[in-house]
């Protein structure tokens, strides 16, 4: 696992030591940042089930200007933070820690509160077959989390279909690469 391009292109990220994390593969990351191209520069990122914290590194290397990790796995919350130290992150970044419906409804109270801002670009990448995706939807529409011209990128198995419209959210597109499966939905 490295970061494919940008200010941190080329940096070797920590892997974990066992299958329980799926990093993005580097063939549906870079598809993944080159539909994102125009989106990316000075976006607020919201990483979510990051796992490595891969794909909010990338990111943030690319011109993100800001990105919150959260995952609920503390191995992997360890791993976030060392790839972001390893890397040199200079953006600012915070890690959360907690299952995805306490990270939401936390995110959905500080935005109220004016202590953070919805995001432009909210990357999604739930255990497979879990039933995340769903409910990660509802609560990020119910909280105001993704702002009003934002971008929520699903992965998941190529055999599941998700629903054109979900939540509020209209998918705009939708790409595969190998085993996965890319949903791109706006907030129009």
């Amino acid at each position: 696992m490295r970061v494919i391009a940008g200010k941190y292109k080329g940096r070797k990220l920590n892997s974990p030591d066992d299958y329980n994390v799926r990093p993005t593969t580097d063939k549906a990351k870079e598809a993944l940042f080159s539909i994102l191209t125009n989106d990316i520069y000075g976006a607020r990122v919201l990483d979510l089930f990051a796992g490595t914290g891969g794909l909010g590194i990338e990111a943030l290397s690319r011109g993100a200007s800001y990105c919150v990790f959260a995952d609920v796995s503390r191995k992997s919350l360890d791993l976030i933070r060392s790839n972001i130290d390893h890397c040199n992150i200079e953006e600012p970044t915070r890690v959360a820690a907690g299952d995805y419906t306490k990270v939401l409804k936390n995110l959905a109270r500080r935005i109220e509160d004016g202590l953070e801002e919805p995001f432009d670009i909210i990357l999604l990448d739930p255990p497979y077959d879990a039933g995340y995706t769903e409910k990660a939807f509802e609560l990020i529409s119910e909280g105001g989390i993704l702002a009003e011209d934002g971008i929520i990128v699903a992965e998941h198995r190529k055999q599941e279909e998700l629903p054109e419209v979900l939540h509020g959210f209209t998918r705009t597109k939708e790409r595969r690469y190998g085993v996965v499966k890319l949903s791109i939905y706006n907030n129009i």
